[in-house]
């Protein structure tokens, strides 16, 4: 016989839970297992980054570029409107909110450099090798009256 557990308020946690993720709060858990998980494949010129976004559409996902870093951010929406013959979840695991992944890329990357797609819930990104110019120190005189 299922019983509510003294430490939750939900009659199922006992029967749904999960041996890797904490019962409370699982709609809003930032460190969710599956993800953004990223493949980054190396090549001599450039760098191919796979990001598993499964369930995302192309309109929630934005790529950015700010002071060297390649920001990729996915938000997912749900309808929390319930119908009287829908039922309600008593229990919701999918993730649902905005998530982030930082990659730097360096400070000479541009955005015309970097090529995206998004195919089956995979984003695709081609960012390109470039190596940094070392600084030449420049001599600057001060004029003395």
């Amino acid at each position: 016989m299922l019983v509510p557990s003294i430490f939750s308020n939900d009659l199922f946690d006992n029967f749904f839970n999960d041996a890797y993720k904490p019962a409370e709060n699982l709609i809003h858990s930032a460190n969710s297992r599956n993800l953004m998980n990223t493949d980054i494949k190396e090549y001599e010129d450039k760098y191919e980054l796979d990001i598993e976004l499964p369930g995302y559409d192309k309109k929630d996902v934005t790529a950015s570029l700010k002071e060297g870093y390649l920001i990729v951010e996915a938000e997912r929406h749900t309808d929390d409107k319930i119908e009287e013959n829908n039922g309600k979840y008593i229990r919701k695991e999918c993730f649902t909110g905005k998530c982030q992944r930082r990659f730097y890329v360096g400070e000479q990357v541009t955005q015309d450099d970097i090529h995206a797609a998004f195919t089956n819930g995979i984003l695709s990104l081609t960012v390109p090798k470039i190596k940094e110019q070392p600084k030449v120190e420049e001599n600057k005189y001060i004029d003395i009256n």
